[in-house]
This record gives structure tokens, C-alpha cells and sequence, in this order.
């Protein structure tokens, strides 16, 4: 496909700062490619150009598109990474400065988990707060470049224990430090800190590249912000692509003002419109349209599409049970009956994780294949925190929450008592839990034993980080002999075998798509930073299946057919957003029910309940106001009382006004 002429507007405009606005379907990624080899055809080495995105997934892509693009035509190739990866490769240079080692080691949520709780002994009048909770908090506050010392002033005044977490989060980090470790949000402030701090690390860091791109700006929070204009300043060859009718991550900090203002941050901006959908029909874009059209706060366009079709439908049902039942029913119907149609062409999307579960029910029982994207996490699995904490160790041994989850796991025959000496012996001289392990081995057979598998595995795997050393090594441990003993049924021995295989296939991934030398702290990183690939085996699995996701999680993604369900006051928008007193934060909502309206490329079903059970009560439903301001009826009496405030939103009756109309 030919580019158009926006599209080349934006590929030819290689010098000064761009802001390149692109539309939910316009072709951004592909935009970002062929600007990329632009740049390259005009004789700027590969290595000075530098591109940024928001997810591993993103980022694979376009460092597949652009290895296509360019062929073998250079030996070199631009770097393109996620912001935390730019990042952890910018600290393994710099961190030193700040005190860290530069082999530090990267704390997942279960060590971050480890380190509250150590800190919440301190405060333990305080026991409704739980490490999870106090994880939550600082992320927050970090997201939004609030540093420890800094929190007491950005306390919440409706929570009353806001006070206690801004104390605990001075210990955490202090803890962190002691560890020589960081926890995911740290990688961006430490990186911020840097290049505030010390003048020639980010003299050395932005010299490295002449020309920088940056995909879904809309999404960058503060400090993501602060890294990249720090690294643009020197050249301005900053093009940023994203799109503000789709700024829908406020709450892990995201602003949309960076790409509102970017004109002002960055005088000389040229502005390019993507505006040709090339995924949806044109019924679809201009309900889409009508609906983000009424968001005060964005840069005016509409979407235009050459591809017609029928117009979305709407539905209603008499609870959410009957709503759950008449999707899946319908959804089995086309199933039979629309020619090309499979289950993983279609997806169900809600606003809160609570509303998938009736819908898995009724696809259980019509035997319809599904997925929940955003349900257990590989991290949260726990054979992945027990494979990957051995490896952590075999990359540094020293570290001590990693030895504590597997010092005896699979089961060795070393209990409390031999852990508990050994902790008390660290502590005492002052060393890590390692360290003391290996003084005290000769004495002990088994802890001999586990010293002896674990040099053995730590030399093999540093030297030759493997496919089939990592295979060999879980063989080593017996892991799946545990799995048989553990969970003698079939179904649940199968899926945590499974979980092993995904290990497996996520190392043999990294080590056949990475664009750097590989190694075992290669893969660490890689993993410490978001979900791996896992293959096309487990791509081709979900692929067969009816999705079922938030609309948070469907960004970035198309289906042939969506269902949005629960299209209701209080769920869509949500109600904190109805009760925010501040415009921003309905305008955040009217934008994720615009992403969710442009991930259907062919049909559009929306779906209401009039009653919901809501805490073990049925509750009367107020149709959301965007079904009104989808279909233009903002005329109507019901989406006038909505917006006066006139239902209440427990027990309102929105039979006082006309429904919205409903199309077939």
C-alpha cells in the first residue's frame, strides 16, 4: 500500500521538531518505519537514531518493520526500545554516580512485596495497610516524579494512612539502595535524577543520537517527559506521534497537556494530520466522531474511512445476567451463520474487572473458546518466580530475596531451622545470605549440595545462556517431578507444566530477536521489564479464542467484531468520574469509550443492563451518556437529566426518560 500524502508529509519532514497526530487506525507504526529509513537514505548512521515506545510488544514490531524495511543494506540498526529498557541501559552506564552498583538488580513485584513488608514491621499499629498496599502508593507517587522526600507534601486528604506511607516510602528506598536494587518505577526517576544532577552523563547520553522518535506521546508521565526533551535538546530532531483522543492512562500518570503543548515546548513544530482510517467502516468513525468531537481539550480532526458497512447497534437487556447471555447467544449465532467468522476475531470489552465473569459462564456453556487478557500475570505464576529467581541468582548471587524463595524449593531437605541460622549469621557479620551459605556448607550435606548444582549452573549459564542449558538446568532441579507430586490432577499438573514451557519459549524468543549480544542479564532485563514473547505456538492458541478484556488493555489492538457491554452511568463513565468534580476526568472516559469504538473494524455491538446486581442487590441502570452522544441524541431528556445530575446514581429510575434508540 502506497503511502498518502499525509503520511509522506510526515516521512519528508526529517529536520526540526514534529508532532505527527495520528488517528485511532491512520497507520502510525508504519509512518514511524518509513520515516526511520527516510532518515537512513539520507545518510544519518542507523546508530544515531533513536526511537521510543510504550510496550515490548510495540517495540518487537517495529524493529521487525524496520529489519524488513531496511534489509541488508546496513550492518548497524537504529536503537528501538520501550522507555524502561532505554532506560535500564542508560543506568548499567550511570547509576555508579547515584551510589548504585552497575550490576543492579531489577526487584519484581513479589521482592518489592518482600521489602513493605520488612518496612511495615516498623509500623505495626498500623495493620490495615498491607506491603501490596504500600507497593501500590509509592508507584503512584512515582509515576507522577514524587520522590520520597518529596511525598509528605502530596499527601492525599481523603486518605487517612497517606501519612504513614510517605514515612514507609523513605525506608523502602533506603532498603532498595541497601540491595543494590530498583523497582520498576525507578528506572525512570533514577534515569530523570542523572541527567539533572550530573551535566556530563547526559552530555554523553544524548550524544549518542541525532534523531529521536517517540510513539504514543499522549501516554508519557513526567519523567518520561523530562528524559526525552533532556535528550532532544541538544538537536530538536524530535518527532512525536500519538494521538490525544486516545490519552486514557491519567491515573498511572499519564498527561495529556505534553502533546496538547508540544507546539509551545518546542517553537518551529510542524503539525501533521493522520486522519485516512484504514481499520474501521465509516458508520463506526462517525460515531466515533460525533462522540469525541464534545471533548473541549484536543486537537481538532475527524476521522474518514473508505470502507462502508451498517451502522453499530445497541442493545438492551432486562439484568446483567440476560445482558452476558444475549452476547455470547448472539455471538454463537454469527458463529454459525457469517462465512470466515472465528472466535479469535472477536472481543468482548468492559470498563471494570468485575463484569467478565457472567460472560465466561455463558461461553463455557456453549463451549465457545475464550481468553481473559489481564488475568494472572506470567510474573504472578509461581513457577516463573521460582524459575526466574534462580536464575537471578545464577547472574548474582547475592541476592538475598531470590535464595530466600528457593533455597528449598523444589523441597531438599533444608527447613526453617538451617534458614533461620544462616539468617542470623548474614546479619551478624554483616554479609549476604549467600555468603554465609557457602561458610557454613562443609558442615552441611544438603546446603553443600545446593552450593554445588548452583556453581555448577551459575558458570554454564553466564557462559552459554541456551535454549537447552536452561532446559537442562530445570531438569537439573527436578521442577517438574514437584509439579507430579504437588498437583496429581490433570488439568491443573497441565497448566503449570505449561507455565514451565513459556519459560522455555520466552528465553528461546529472546534469544532469536534480540537485536544485542545476548546474555543471562540480558534476559533478566528483558523480563523484568514487561511480559516476554512466549512464540507464535502461544499466539496461535489465544488466536482461536473469543478475547475478553478491559478497554484499557484493548489499546492498540483490532478485532473484526466488538461487543462493548456494560454501557452504563457508573461503569461507562465510571462513577469516581462522575463524582470528580473536574471536567478532565469525564473527558478521560469519553476517550476510552472512543478507543473502545475504533477496535471494531466491522461491527459494533453496544450493550446495557436496565438492573444490575450490585452488592447482592438488583439496582435499577441509567443508560450511559455515550450512547446519547454516540448516536447524536443529545437532545433527549434522559442525557439532559444525566448531565444536570438529577438521577441518583443508586436507585434512579431512567425510565422517567426515552431510552436510547436501538438499531438492528
Amino acid at each position: 500500500m502506497q503511502l498518502n500524502p499525509e503520511q509522506i508529509d510526515a516521512v519528508r519532514t526529517t529536520s526540526g521538531p514534529l508532532l505527527v497526530l495520528a488517528g485511532a487506525g491512520t497507520g502510525k507504526t508504519r509512518v514511524v518505519t518509513e520515516r526511520i529509513a527516510q532518515l537512513i537514505r539520507l545518510g544519518i548512521r542507523p546508530e544515531r537514531i533513536l526511537a521510543v515506545t510504550f510496550t515490548n510488544k510495540a517495540a518487537r514490531e517495529m524493529q521487525q518493520r524496520v529489519a524488513a524495511r531496511l534489509g541488508r543494506s546496513t550492518e548497524t540498526r537504529p536503537e528501538i526500545s520501550t522507555f524502561h529498557s532505554l532506560c535500564v541501559r542508560i543506568l548499567r552506564r550511570q547509576i555508579q554516580r547515584l551510589g548504585y552498583p552497575s550490576q543492579f538488580i531489577i526487584c519484581d513485584r513479589g521482592d518489592q512485596e518482600s521489602i513493605a513488608r520488612e518496612v511495615l514491621q516498623k509500623y505495626k499499629t498500623q495493620t490495615s495497610i498491607t506491603p501490596g498496599d504500600l507497593v501500590n502508593r509509592i508507584s503512584r507517587w512515582k509515576c507522577a516524579a514524587v520522590r520520597s522526600h518529596e511525598a509528605l507534601n502530596h499527601l492525599d486528604p481523603d486518605s487517612p494512612s497517606d501519612y504513614i506511607f510517605a514515612m514507609a516510602y523513605g525506608e523502602y528506598q533506603k532498603q532498595l539502595k541497601l540491595r543494590g536494587a530498583v523497582d520498576f518505577d525507578d528506572l525512570l526517576l533514577l534515569t530523570e535524577e542523572v541527567f539533572s544532577k550530573f551535566p556530563e552523563a547526559l552530555k554523553a547520553e544524548s550524544g549518542r543520537f541525532d534523531h529521536i522518535l517517540v510513539d504514543e506521546y499522549q501516554d508519557t508521565n513526567l519523567s518520561q517527559y523530562r528524559i526525552i526533551k533532556a535528550l532532544a535538546e541538544r538537536h530538536k530532531n524530535l518527532c512525536v506521534v500519538g494521538d490525544d483522543d486516545q490519552a486514557i492512562y491519567a491515573w498511572r500518570g499519564a498527561e495529556v497537556e505534553h502533546i496538547l503543548r508540544f507546539g509551545k515546548d518546542w517553537p518551529g513544530t510542524k503539525a501533521v494530520r493522520l486522519i485516512r482510517n484504514y481499520r474501521s467502516t465509516q458508520p463506526i468513525l462517525d460515531w466515533a466522531n460525533r462522540l469525541i468531537h464534545l471533548n473541549q481539550k484536543r486537537h481538532p480532526k475527524r476521522l474518514i474511512s473508505p470502507s462502508g458497512g451498517d451502522p453499530p447497534f445497541i442493545e438492551t437487556f432486562e439484568d446483567d445476567d440476560s445482558e452476558a447471555a444475549g452476547v455470547v447467544e448472539n455471538i454463537h449465532t454469527r458463529l454459525h451463520t457469517e462465512k470466515g467468522l472465528k472466535p479469535g476475531d472477536i472481543a468482548i470489552l468492559f470498563r471494570t474487572n468485575e463484569q467478565p465473569r457472567p460472560f465466561e459462564l455463558h461461553l463455557r456453556v456453549r463451549k465457545i473458546p475464550y481468553v481473559v487478557v489481564g488475568g494472572q500475570s506470567f510474573f504472578d505464576r509461581k513457577e516463573t518466580r521460582d524459575i526466574i529467581s534462580y536464575l537471578k541468582l545464577f547472574h548474582n548471587p547475592n541476592n538475598d530475596l531470590a535464595l530466600l524463595r528457593i533455597i528449598n524449593t523444589p523441597k531438599r531437605g533444608i527447613g526453617e531451622t538451617t534458614i533461620q541460622r544462616l539468617r542470623e549469621s548474614a546479619s551478624k557479620e554483616n554479609i549476604s545470605l549467600w555468603k554465609a551459605l557457602c561458610a557454613q556448607a562443609d558442615q552441611n550435606d544438603k546446603l553443600s549440595q545446593f552450593r554445588a548444582m548452583m556453581d555448577s549452573y551459575s558458570h554454564l549459564l553466564r557462559r552459554q545462556f541456551t535454549v537447552d542449558n536452561v532446559r537442562g538446568f530445570i531438569e537439573a532441579i527436578e521442577y517438574e517431578k514437584e509439579i507430579e507430586r504437588l498437583f496429581p490432577g490433570d488439568g491443573e499438573r497441565q497448566r503449570r507444566m505449561e507455565s514451565l514451557a513459556d519459560i522455555v519459549n520466552a528465553v528461546g524468543s529472546y534469544l532469536k530477536d534480540s537485536n544485542e549480544e545476548t546474555s543471562l542479564r540480558g534476559f533478566l532485563d528483558q523480563t523484568s521489564l514487561g511480559e516476554p514473547d512466549f512464540g507464535k505456538d502461544k499466539e496461535e492458541r489465544l488466536g482461536n479464542a473469543v478475547t475478553l478484556m478491559t478497554l484499557h488493555a484493548a489499546k492498540g489492538l483490532e478485532f473484526r467484531e466488538v461487543y462493548m457491554v456494560g454501557m452504563e452511568e457508573g461503569l461507562l463513565p465510571h462513577k469516581r468520574s462522575i463524582l470528580d468534580l473536574a471536567s478532565s476526568a469525564i473527558e478521560e472516559e469519553r476517550r476510552l469509550c472512543y478507543v473502545g469504538v475504533t477496535r471494531a473494524k466491522r461491527r459494533l455491538t453496544l450493550t446495557m443492563a436496565k438492573h444490575r446486581l450490585k452488592w447482592g442487590k438488583m439496582r435499577q441502570s441509567i443508560p450511559s451518556r455515550f450512547l446519547f452522544e454516540l448516536t447524536g441524541d443529545i437532545e433527549n431528556p434522559t442525557y439532559i437529566k444525566i448531565l444536570s445530575g438529577a438521577f441518583d446514581m443508586r436507585s434512579a429510575d431512567p425510565k422517567n426518560g426515552s431510552r436510547p434508540r436501538k438499531r438492528r
